[in-house]
């Protein structure tokens, strides 16, 4: 059966064995090299560059039209998830009043393969007029752009992989290369660490494996959690438990210096009325009834390891502790819906 059996599918088959793929190979083939050269054109500009957005005060601002500006788009989201504030602007709109987004203080960063296009090279009149650090990536450092700007990152000359030499690509994949390693570069300048990442990312799957236990842990001590002590009678501790508008289904036990000590599930106590019928059940001192010493994770740890253990163990609760050996919430397996574990992210 070919493409689901039917004429339409039997005619695309038929096209595809016509096509020629040497095209796509040169294309791949043409941006790879272009790119993989870069690496040494890295020099004292682009260090100027990466240095001067590691130092901005106020927020890098890209811009370019057609190919480029959609480029520029790309790499304004990078710098804004790694840590550097960013927007994109339209070179045309900026024109009509978009200008009124760059402050002084601002880094424009402008992405013009030709550095001539008419838009860029009206913009830069205006940008020159203003307390802002230009920044040009281009492929011409003697354009006009290459001349004016504060910092030129030049990647030189590129036969683009087009057939005709038109379409932009191998031009547009150094831009794009290029500004992801500047991003990564002032990413890296600023010490930015996963959790920084996480923070920017929360609704995605980088974010969900990259969460704290902290942060996932809906039962917080001494909001959604009453901590009780170990030398209390379990009538006691399961009054003090109680205590608090919404709790876990486990209660956290500490002993006198209020470390944890043990952990007492409504699985466990269901099970002791059942096998002791209940008698005298409620006057026995909780530490006879509870587990002792029970699994626990350390605040700052990953929610996703939180999830193994409870997993790899067929448990529902884990107590979470500081540095100390305190509790200081308890971490539910509900909490941790849609969290990969560490095996499962790879």
């Amino acid at each position: 059966m070919l493409w689901g059996g039917d004429a339409a599918g039997a005619r695309i088959f038929a096209m595809s064995q016509q096509t020629d793929l040497d095209v796509a190979r040169r294309t791949l083939k043409a941006e790879g090299e272009a790119v993989i050269s870069l690496a040494d054109q890295v020099d004292e500009r682009f260090a100027s560059a990466a240095t001067a957005l590691f130092e901005c005060k106020g927020k890098v601002v890209m811009t370019g039209v057609g190919k480029a500006g959609i480029i520029a788009r790309k790499i304004s989201a990078t710098l804004a998830s790694t840590g550097t504030q960013s927007i994109f602007m339209h070179p045309v709109e900026a024109l009509h009043g978009d200008l009124g987004r760059v402050c002084k203080g601002d880094i424009v960063i402008v992405l013009s393969h030709s550095g001539s296009s008419e838009e860029i090279v009206r913009l830069l009149d205006h940008l020159k007029s203003m307390a802002v650090t230009i920044i040009a990536f281009t492929g011409n450092s003697d354009s006009i752009l290459g001349r004016h700007a504060d910092i030129t990152v030049c990647y030189g000359k590129k036969q683009e992989a087009c057939p005709h030499g038109l379409a932009p690509t191998v031009s547009t994949c150094c831009m794009l290369a290029l500004g992801d390693a500047l991003a990564l570069t002032v990413m890296q300048m600023r010490r930015f660490q996963p959790e920084d990442f996480a923070a920017f990312h929360p609704g995605g799957d980088l974010g969900r494996r990259l969460l704290k236990v902290e942060q996932a842990m809906t039962f917080k001590k001494d909001e959604q959690l009453k901590v009780v002590r170990d030398d209390l009678t379990l009538a006691q501790a399961l009054v003090e438990a109680e205590s608090v508008p919404r709790r876990s289904g486990a209660m956290v036990l500490v002993d006198s210096h209020g470390r944890l000590s043990g952990i007492l599930t409504d699985g466990d106590v269901r099970r002791l009325l059942i096998s002791t019928g209940g008698r005298g059940l409620m006057d026995r001192p909780v530490k006879d009834v509870m587990k002792q010493n029970p699994l626990h994770i350390s605040i700052g740890e990953l929610a996703s390891k939180a999830l193994g253990i409870l997993n790899s163990h067929r448990i529902d609760e884990l107590p979470v502790v500081d540095e100390e050996g305190k509790p200081v919430g308890i971490i539910d397996v509900q909490d941790l819906l849609g969290v990969k574990t560490i095996r499962e992210g790879r």
